[in-house]
């Protein structure tokens, strides 16, 4: 048996223009929340791919990374079959922030992603108690304080993109 804690790998955009947050409307297990345009680290891709990438699925919006606004550690507990039993989980989030390009006409979004929307700051911080996560929130504070820190910060392994033998 593997007991090793190995946290989820995430990652966030955090798209601003003209004052508003690009943010999606998901179906999750405690029925339609808000959150960024977020997902999982895959295999074979750097954080900043993996936030290319998640961006694209969910709003059919082309993003590049150009900054980090921050790395964040999160624990969530979601309800199991038995109320004593609940599923422990902690994120390890990786959030940036960068330019967002061309929508791609006609794309489906992701499985789960009922729309994508448009929310002011002062509409963000008003549905909190819609938001995913409480990370949400956080990011888009420190985005609006001017955290940004370079791409460079983050190393990824030449390993990670060679395939396995």
């Amino acid at each position: 048996m593997n007991s090793r804690w190995k946290p989820s790998v995430t990652v966030a955009a955090i798209i601003e223009r003209d004052g508003k947050f690009l943010l999606v409307e998901e179906h999750t297990p405690e029925g339609l929340r808000l959150n960024n345009p977020a997902g999982h680290l895959d295999p074979g891709e750097s954080p900043a791919q993996a936030c290319a990438r998640e961006t694209l699925e969910e709003t059919a919006f082309h993003f590049a990374p150009d900054a980090l606004v921050g790395i964040y550690l999160s624990r969530f507990e979601r309800p199991g079959p038995e109320p004593e039993n609940p599923t422990d989980i902690t994120y390890l989030r990786f959030a940036f922030s960068g330019v967002l390009g061309e929508q791609v006409v006609g794309q489906a979004l992701d499985t789960g992603i009922v729309r994508t929307l448009w929310l002011s700051a002062d509409e963000v911080r008003a549905s909190v108690s819609l938001h995913r996560s409480p990370l949400l929130l956080t990011c888009m504070e420190d985005y609006l304080s001017g955290k940004r820190y370079p791409l460079e910060l983050i190393t990824t392994s030449v390993s990670v993109f060679q395939p396995k033998p």
